[in-house]
């Protein structure tokens, strides 16, 4: 059971998926160190036993911006063991990156109150057939509402116009949930990796080719206030007319 602070200027960030080796911790990293640059100092928590986000938050220089490393403590809380996050004062934005296996109770503590719950896959069939089965479990169990609008896929380690892209794209078309951006494989993740730094430290000459997809990421994640507006008013129009408010379109641009 996690417990993380519900305040309402913190934007929650959940970084899932349920086979390992799919880019959780290139995601998580990146978008902390993009939002340790725009400050207030963001909180990384690592909460993988594997803890590859906390060796790279460890490799990170103190001449860095500066990121939080998620603390976190252990107790009971309805009869269940619970990790209580603790969070600086300061922290706006908390990213959480989480280990593959997660039963439905877990899922949903972690998801609870997120304003962003990010799924990377890899686009190969083996892939897709086991984001798709964790999809309906996060819509099922966890009780996610689509209508929300907090649910979105990443694509990584990909190439556009390719047969598996194009499988990726119709199963989540049929979903409703919204592919963000598509990373490419890329040495400059695994170069950023190895420093404890985000692609958007690195030299912008380096990153143009992957910053693109990248701020793509960024654009829906700082939407989220709007997008959490948006499904309030979705939802007040269905409980006083009974019809289904049309889905606002996806905008690609900063708020």
């Amino acid at each position: 059971m996690l417990i993380a602070p519900d305040r309402g200027n913190l934007h929650k960030i959940v970084i899932l998926n349920p086979k390992g080796g799919c880019g959780k911790t290139t995601l998580a990293t990146n978008i902390a160190a993009y939002y340790a640059m725009q400050g207030p100092a963001p909180t990384l928590a690592d909460l993988d036993p594997k803890g590859y986000s906390k060796r790279w938050l460890e490799k990170r220089n103190s001449n860095r911006p500066s990121i939080h490393g998620g603390g976190a403590h252990l107790s009971m809380m309805q009869g269940r063991e619970a990790l209580q996050l603790q969070l600086s004062a300061e922290t706006e934005t908390l990213i959480i990156d989480l280990p593959a296996a997660l039963n439905s109770a877990d899922l949903q503590d972690v998801t609870y109150n997120a304003g962003s719950i990010l799924i990377p896959v890899l686009p190969s069939a083996i892939d897709i057939n086991c984001a798709s089965r964790f999809i309906a479990e996060l819509l099922l169990l966890a009780q996610i509402d689509r209508r929300n609008q907090q649910l979105a896929v990443v694509a990584n380690r990909t190439r556009q116009n390719t047969k598996s892209y194009r499988m990726l794209a119709r199963f989540l078309t049929s979903l409703s949930i919204p592919l963000i951006a598509v990373l490419r494989d890329s040495q400059n993740y695994v170069h950023a990796a190895g420093r404890g730094i985000g692609i958007g430290e690195m030299p912008r000459y380096l990153i143009h080719k992957d910053v693109e997809q990248f701020e793509r990421i960024i654009d829906w994640l700082d939407r989220w206030r709007v997008r959490k507006r948006e499904a309030a008013r979705s939802l007040r129009f269905e409980s006083f007319s009974g019809a289904k408010a049309p889905t606002p379109a996806n905008h690609h641009h900063r708020h």
